[in-house]
């Protein structure tokens, strides 16, 4: 028998967040597309960036036959927050742009986004925008793929900081700070420094 959830974070009801999720405006649009096996995840960051920003939209599937409506969006420019060599960084795309942004931000693992860019064209012919280097993640209980990598949320709150500057989205990190420390605890300490440091 499962324990009864939050329905808006889908928390356990004793570990609802939802206290802890802020409610932000941003002049960016998001379009958080989720690739469906992300959704169960115990530790759904796009959720919770999606929860606590008004100007965020999140969108689960692999295929999206609506995606030419999403990117239309009147008044925004849209663009791919996803590495690779055509990627330009994110501080200088958003200086040669007047409109606000139109941030396209894939979730799941790097197999899982590469495949929703490949079940969705026109996700790989927007402009293509990273991230500084030499990022480094809070997420203390996965080993990072590639050194920089950070989880959907970090990225996010990094890419709004960057695009909006000087505003402060660090407030969206309460939630996955407080989801990582319960985890922790759950686990035990000793298990976490075994297993995690």
């Amino acid at each position: 028998m499962s324990r009864p959830s939050c329905p808006r974070c889908t928390r356990p009801l004793e570990h609802c967040l939802c206290a802890l999720i802020p409610s932000l405006d941003s002049r960016t649009r998001l379009l958080i597309l989720q690739h469906p096996s992300e959704t169960r995840h115990a530790l759904n960051t796009a959720r919770l960036a999606a929860l606590g920003l008004r100007n965020a939209e999140l969108v689960v599937g692999e295929r999206f036959d609506d995606l030419a409506t999403r990117l239309a969006q009147p008044g925004y420019r849209a663009c791919l927050l996803f590495p690779g060599e055509q990627a330009q960084p994110l501080a200088a795309h958003a200086a040669q742009v007047d409109e606000p942004l139109l941030l396209v931000v894939p979730d799941g693992t790097w197999r899982k986004a590469r495949k929703l860019l490949h079940c969705n064209p026109l996700l790989d012919a927007l402009p293509r925008v990273s991230l500084p280097d030499g990022l480094s993640s809070r997420y203390r209980l996965r080993k990072a793929p590639a050194e920089g990598a950070l989880s959907t949320l970090e990225a996010i709150v990094v890419a709004l900081e960057i695009v909006e500057a000087p505003r402060d989205f660090a407030p969206l990190l309460a939630p996955f700070e407080a989801l990582i420390e319960g985890q922790i605890a759950a686990m035990g300490e000793d298990t976490f420094r075994r297993n995690h440091l």
